[in-house]
């Protein structure tokens, strides 16, 4: 790639312009400089979590200046690309690497990444050409939190349904063709330890053409323990139980029997191995270990038990965790927690840097989390400002930043061409009733800049 297709933002005067939609959790770096006509903020990541911080210091600090970088060609990180596209009001990822499940097989065709699946319908450029086949009958995915049941739900989701979402056409168009007809959603521990929220398992079971498939003999004893436990948890173990243990309505019964595509929740088994087809071309089924729990509650941990069991499906897609990648060799990190060391989000070792977002405290956490944990990392930056603690005397911000990619021949994509961009995206949408087409192509884009 010529140096010119370097993607860089430069924004300034962040007062005018609200944060995005609530949205996921991109992590971000800030480092900072004083000069006598304000502070000078350099923010690295134009996701929510940059995006809050920078509201909270320029709210706290009139004079301050902020400038926003992002290596996309455009803004707002995973809040465009991590979500799916008939949740535009929900936006819950934030980091920009997965856990690999580290078992034979794994490197099989028709094994992804949630990650990289989602990436893919909702258009991030590196993942337009992942071309999964859905030609297969049963799809896999392990781990049981918000995001698998977000790749669940488009899978099962009629394409009628999602042709009025921002999902890229390309992916309509897969999906279009799709042959999948049952989904397993599999998890490690039991029903107490599920991560998904209420909000998207009552959808999953709602779902129109879809009926859902639990084993009663998963939620034995759970009744007399849910009384024990907080709300929210107890809420949700409630209408797992209901829906696993009770004989549905008259209505419900009438729309399950007319499903044609169920989805289910496999508790207690872990993925030991990714199973071949008989030509070793591609993936045809998953072995699981059968698990049980040691300890009680949320903290319990799932070990092996010595049985196995093979799931015949064509399709595997890893939900098992995120984790942030390293940023620069001269800023720490540690790579088994996947985050940079920190205190309150002052990166230990390194006065002036700060950090925040899944880089600061790990894959946790919706919107609401990272506004706070962002609110949190701002707070810090002005009481060290105030304190005196940041390097102070003149710099030269945005200017030598400038210099610096001119000197290289790299050309900054501006938040004007964002616009330009965003407004072609919303023309091509509109003719097919979308809130707008996404693109996919970065030489496309340069070249509607005129680059």
């Amino acid at each position: 790639m010529a140096p010119r297709c370097w993607r860089w933002w430069h924004w300034s005067a962040w007062r005018r312009t609200r944060p995005p939609p609530a949205g996921s959790t991109p992590s971000f770096r800030l480092q900072f400089s004083t000069q006598e006509q304000g502070p000078q903020i350099c923010v690295v990541g134009s996701g929510p979590a940059g995006f809050y911080t920078t509201q909270h210091l320029l709210k706290h600090h009139p004079r301050a200046h902020v400038d926003i970088y992002e290596k996309q060609l455009v803004p707002f990180g995973l809040v465009r690309f991590g979500v799916a596209p008939d949740h535009p009001e929900v936006k819950s990822y934030g980091a920009e690497d997965h856990q690999a499940l580290e078992i034979p097989g794994e490197e099989l065709p028709g094994v992804f990444s949630a990650r990289a699946f989602v990436g893919w319908y909702n258009g991030l450029p590196e993942n337009r050409e992942l071309a999964p086949d859905l030609s297969c009958d049963t799809a896999v995915i392990l781990g049981q939190g918000n995001v698998a049941l977000d790749v669940a739900r488009i899978l099962l989701t009629s394409p009628g349904h999602l042709e009025k979402t921002d999902i890229t056409e390309a992916a309509l168009g897969v999906l279009r063709q799709s042959r999948v007809k049952t989904v397993w959603i599999v998890g490690r521990r039991g029903p107490l330890q599920v991560a998904f929220t209420i909000k998207e398992l009552r959808e999953m079971i709602q779902l129109p053409g879809t009926g859902p498939m639990l084993d009663p003999a998963d939620f034995l004893g759970l009744q007399d323990r849910i009384k024990e436990l907080p709300r929210q948890r107890k809420r949700l173990t409630e209408l797992l139980l209901r829906t696993a243990t009770e004989k549905p309505g008259a209505e419900e019964a009438a729309r399950q029997a007319s499903a044609t595509r169920t989805w289910g929740l496999r508790f207690f088994r872990s993925p030991q191995q990714v199973l071949p087809s008989p030509d070793g071309r591609r993936v045809a089924g998953i072995r699981l270990a059968v698990t049980r729990l040691e300890g009680v509650g949320e903290a319990a941990r799932a070990a092996p038990t010595g049985d196995t069991e093979d799931l015949p499906c064509g399709l595997v897609l890893s939900s098992v965790g995120y984790k942030s990648r390293p940023i620069d060799p001269n800023v720490p990190f540690d790579p088994k927690l996947g985050v940079i060391p920190n205190m309150e989000g002052r990166v230990l070792g390194v006065p002036g840097l700060y950090c925040s977002g899944w880089v600061k405290r790990g894959p946790t956490g919706v919107i609401a989390t990272t506004m706070t944990d962002s609110f949190l990392t701002g707070q810090m930056l002005l009481q060290d400002l105030k304190a005196g603690l940041l390097p102070s005397g003149p710099r030269p911000g945005y200017a030598a930043i400038e210099a610096l990619l001119s000197g290289r021949g790299v050309q900054p994509v501006s938040f004007s061409d964002w616009e330009k961009l965003d407004a072609e995206e919303v023309s091509r949408g509109k003719g097919a009733g979308k809130p707008r087409e996404k693109l996919l192509d970065p030489q496309e884009m340069l070249r509607l800049l005129g680059r």
